[in-house]
């Protein structure tokens, strides 16, 4: 993923602290521009980042699931920055589907973010996903549909 590229997914997501719709906005831009045939890497953060500023749990999913689709391009090996962003993509699609009340889909979801974590370093990002792991785990274990902070 080119540097500028990054710089501007990463300014589209900072507008979402202040205004989600101008971030969904930025995002959908973004993520057009890409197209089907754009890097795998930016297109799974574009949808990535597009499934946290999403009104609906129902559209949160459906970006979820296109984040971890844009991953996974026939013929192209996944690289190490999809390897350490395929946890993050898993809980998300954990999380989503908890949203929803498909818990049994969640669980394997949640199931693959745990078994991808150990590819994740012992650093502040591994942990916050590790700890997003066992927040997802109380929540499905409680048969929560409630929007909460992970």
């Amino acid at each position: 993923m080119t540097d500028d590229r990054m710089a501007d997914i990463y300014a589209a997501v900072r507008l979402g602290g202040a205004n989600r719709e101008a971030a969904r906005q930025s995002l959908q831009l973004l993520w057009d521009q890409l197209g089907t045939g754009g890097e795998p890497l930016s297109r799974s953060v574009v949808a990535h980042h597009l499934a946290d500023v999403q009104d609906t749990a129902e559209d949160a999913l459906l970006w979820d699931t296109r984040a971890l689709d844009a991953a996974f391009v026939p013929g192209i090996p996944l690289g190490e920055g999809l390897l350490g962003f395929l946890p993050s993509l898993y809980l998300s699609l954990a999380d989503s589907h908890r949203l929803v009340g498909d818990f049994d889909a969640a669980r394997m979801q949640l199931a693959l973010a745990r078994g991808h974590a150990n590819i994740l370093a012992d650093d502040a990002y591994g942990q916050v996903i590790r700890a997003g792991v066992d927040h997802v785990a109380v929540l499905l274990e409680a048969q929560s549909t409630e929007r909460v902070a992970c």
